[in-house]
């Protein structure tokens, strides 16, 4: 007769024991592989190596399988718990980020590689990327909740084991992309399309480029092209940007993922013997699960996380007591959390994120984060390797320890290469110079003129010229003065008849960027795309914009748009309000509203409102003017 499996296995003091060493030897593992522990790597990862060993031999002899699952499962629960709300807290981010996945040079050339399918292609999923986001973001969640309660744990086992695969694959991917190193892919183009008979011409001279067929309608070329590599793999959005100052670094994340993916196979060798959570059980469960959300809530300053899973896994147990002949199981409780999250989901959606981790966030000093960043510090290093042991070592070329150990006398050991040294990684500013809403000099018309920044621009552009005729031809040019030259027009050729104010050919734009953050108050209207926003509110906003006027307060309009479209659209909905154009990917930063209407008082942002809150004239008088 088989003994019972139990959670102390053989000795409960041993198996805590084990597990610690577990956890530790898998922590030691990973600094042994991080780039700032270089130095001390080996002893790091032998170190930790041994220990992995020992410890999972231990829960062997011991039995402590049972408890090293527990552990993994309040673990990876609580993680994924954290990790699927944040997600959920700002799914479009999200599905930008599985956008840059699906473009044609990014995740789809590893398919075009290793089975030699260059028409492959993810293009498709991008139309569904938000759907795509809920989805992954709701499943994350229930599959979090489901391990800590032990319900329909073997499902639950292999639906996180398979999870984890996927995305241990694309973080794998994210840290391996080489951008310079090409791949073949294979295009289809409309003939009537321009672009095929560019192609057409490029072909008879590029070599990297190879029509395989064409026809009346339709041109098929194989082309070399450079990946697109995408650099942060957004595992937890803007939430480590935001918090920790910086995301998780690709092999960082890949790190994360291994030790998760291991977490889950002990689950996953576990599922055998674990059953649903009895009463005692779903109480410890509960609240180790609960300080796992405890833990990550305080990484990311955000404790709503910490009330979402109390609700959801409180909620599903309560299903299991109330939910009836048809919800009364682990089915109801995951329809429960189903429920919950897309409730959620549904409210940041039309509105905004609960917790917006952004640059652009209320409160946020923007000129702070526009000089937030750090230049890098590298060093370039000789490398040196031994002919008969294959070791390689490295020089700073102006050290002390080069210069004195003679390397390149000694006949065993052969210069290799020169690498560089990150001393301190490069930071790039919380907001960048994307962050740049401009137009165009000549494109200025009367309702730009009305702010006084755009005046003093104009006013500025104005410089002294000289009007001149060319005599060979009989026509005049205009000159500016500081340009004019008499070894470039000399008196037979040219004549100088007369001097006038002029336009300054070398200013071209104007940017309303520092206008904006220097400006005691400014109210912005951000739109991504003029064609796509939801413009039901679009009177409200006219109203406020009606009252700025009155009050003297700067108004304009930040858009990803061209002149003719802002032409169209102020005609329109006759709105005659200044209108600059931004990056379209920087005003998706700036607000997920299509449009979001901001208010920003000497640099800080006071103030956002999603399109669905826009306030009304007298609200926004009452909080923002009087």
């Amino acid at each position: 007769m088989k003994s019972k499996i139990t959670i102390q296995g053989r000795s409960l003091v041993f198996n805590t024991l084990f597990v610690v060493i577990n956890l530790a030897a898998i922590t030691l593992i990973v600094i042994g592989y991080h780039e700032n522990f270089s130095e001390q790597a080996m002893t790091f990862k032998t170190i930790g190596g041994v220990l992995l060993l020992l410890s999972i031999i231990g829960l062997i002899i011991f039995k402590g399988r049972y408890l090293m699952s527990s552990v993994a499962r309040v673990i990876v629960g609580g993680l994924f718990i954290v990790s699927g709300l944040i997600k959920a807290n700002d799914p479009i981010g999200f599905s930008y980020k599985l956008e840059e996945y699906f473009e044609d040079g990014a995740l789809a050339f590893r398919i075009k590689e290793w089975f030699s399918a260059p028409g492959f292609s993810l293009e498709v999923f991008m139309d569904y990327a938000l759907l795509l986001s809920v989805i992954i973001c709701i499943f994350e969640i229930v599959l979090g909740v489901l391990l800590l309660i032990g319900g329909k744990i073997k499902l639950a086992a292999y639906l996180s084991l398979l999870m984890m695969l996927f995305f241990t694959f694309l973080t794998w991917h994210t840290a391996n992309c080489d951008g310079t190193v090409k791949f073949l892919d294979r295009d289809t183009y409309a003939m009537t399309d321009p672009v095929a008979a560019m192609k057409i011409e490029q072909a008879k001279t590029d070599k990297e480029l190879k029509i395989v067929s064409q026809t009346k309608t339709e041109l098929v070329v194989d082309e070399m092209k450079l990946p697109q590599c995408v650099e942060d793999c957004g595992c937890f959005g803007d939430a480590m940007k935001g918090s920790v100052g910086r995301s998780l670094a690709p092999n960082e994340t890949l790190w994360k993922d291994y030790v998760l993916v291991y977490l889950i196979i002990w689950i996953f060798l576990a599922q055998w013997i674990i059953q649903p959570n009895t009463r005692k059980q779903n109480l410890v469960y509960t609240v180790t699960g609960t300080l796992v959300v405890v833990f990550f809530s305080w990484v990311f300053g955000w404790y709503f996380p910490i009330f979402f899973a109390l609700v959801s896994i409180l909620g599903s147990i309560w299903m299991l007591r109330a939910g009836g002949k048809y919800f009364g199981n682990f089915w109801g409780g995951a329809l429960f959390v189903v429920l919950i999250t897309l409730a959620l989901v549904m409210y940041v959606l039309s509105y905004a994120p609960i917790k917006d981790y952004r640059a652009y966030a209320v409160g946020s000093n923007m000129v702070e984060k526009m000089n937030d960043g750090i230049d890098g510090v590298y060093e370039s290093m000789l490398v040196y390797k031994n002919t008969k042991t294959g070791e390689t070592k490295e020089y700073s070329s102006t050290s002390e320890e080069y210069t004195s150990s003679k390397i390149w006398e000694d006949t065993d050991w052969v210069y290799e290469s020169m690498v560089q040294k990150v001393i301190i990684p490069t930071k790039i500013p919380s907001i960048t110079e994307q962050f740049n809403p401009f137009i165009q000099i000549d494109e200025i018309s009367e309702y730009e003129m009305a702010l006084e920044p755009v005046q003093e621009a104009v006013r500025n552009s104005n410089v002294k010229g000289l009007i001149i005729r060319d005599l060979g031809y009989n026509s005049d040019m205009e000159v500016p003065f500081s340009e004019y030259n008499t070894d470039d027009y000399d008196a037979e050729s040219y004549q100088i008849m007369d001097t006038i104010e002029m336009k300054d050919p070398s200013v071209t734009e104007f940017s309303l960027r520092d206008f904006i953050v220097k400006a005691d108050k400014i109210v912005l209207v951000s739109s991504q795309n003029l064609n796509k926003g939801e413009w039901t509110n679009i009177e409200l906003l006219k109203g406020i914009f009606e009252e700025c006027k009155k009050n003297n307060i700067p108004f304009a309009v930040m858009c990803g748009a061209s002149r003719d479209e802002i032409s169209a659209f102020r005609a329109k909905h006759k709105f005659y309000a200044p209108f600059f154009v931004n990056d379209e990917t920087e005003l998706k930063a700036i607000s997920r509203s299509n449009p979001g209407l901001l208010v920003v008082e000497k640099g800080i942002i006071k103030a956002k409102y999603p399109f669905r809150s826009t306030p009304t004239k007298a609200k926004f008088k009452s909080k923002h003017i009087d």
